[in-house]
């Protein structure tokens, strides 16, 4: 069994996988890693190998807990990857990209595939049908956008997300409410369509927190997988046993 653990930058998940079936998966706060780490080796004893994806909240002694109950891999940018990586500055390429870009190329490994995660970042990542992965786009994800509105003005309010009856907002509320949520959308169309102009058979797969939120907003076809980061750890993990 593999524990795959990534530490994003709002929460942590976990899941635990029996070859590539996900048979536990939860999240939660950096204050209850500890715990949870161990109430997971507790009902899953067998585990034997784990791998963790850190974009800054885990600090040394958290690892260690793990590695005191399975063998432990941290990514990072010297973790082999069963993909060709073309990025200029592959120093630079933060973690959860090349767990997606993984993910993308055992999804789709002689097709063309973008992945759209959309979290507290929403990044663009295209892994092309030679196995080679090229790059992409980062832009602020939907809470990013609602506060930045908030604390870079005066008077505007703090607000969550919602959907929108019209994309003409009536009061203030409502159009911030369409000027993140529409705009984020437009965004995500109007990249998609740049990116179907380019590579033909376009597989796109939207994850992350907000997979499911817009996934319904979107004009074009896609594939909404909110785990598929955590499958991309995952085949990490095995690739590099191996």
């Amino acid at each position: 069994m593999n524990l795959i653990i990534d530490a994003g930058n709002s929460l942590i998940k976990i899941s635990v996988f029996r070859e590539k079936i996900e048979i536990y998966h939860d999240q939660f706060a950096l204050s209850e890693f500890v715990m949870h780490i161990k109430q997971v080796f507790d009902v899953y004893p067998d585990i034997t190998d784990g791998i963790i994806s850190s974009v800054g909240m885990l600090d040394k002694k958290d690892m260690a807990v793990v590695s005191l109950f399975c063998d432990v891999h941290l990514l990072t940018n010297q973790t082999k990857t069963p993909f060709k990586n073309s990025y200029a500055t592959p120093e630079t390429l933060g973690v959860d990209r090349v767990a997606l870009a993984t993910a993308a190329f055992y999804h789709n490994p002689s097709g063309n595939t973008l992945v759209v995660d959309a979290g507290t970042c929403i990044t663009y990542d295209m892994v092309n049908d030679y196995g080679e992965y090229i790059g992409g786009a980062i832009s602020p994800g939907i809470h990013m956008r609602y506060k930045a509105l908030h604390q870079q003005t005066a008077k505007l309010p703090l607000l969550e997300k919602e959907d929108i009856i019209d994309f003409i907002g009536n009061s203030t509320n409502t159009s911030i409410h369409s000027g993140v949520v529409n705009g984020v959308t437009a965004e995500l169309n109007g990249i998609i369509e740049q990116y179907n102009q380019r590579f033909n058979n376009l597989t796109v797969i939207l994850t992350g927190g907000d997979a499911l939120f817009l996934s319904k907003r979107t004009k074009n076809t896609i594939f909404a997988n909110p785990k598929f980061l955590l499958e991309g750890l995952n085949c990490l993990l095995e690739y590099n046993k191996k």
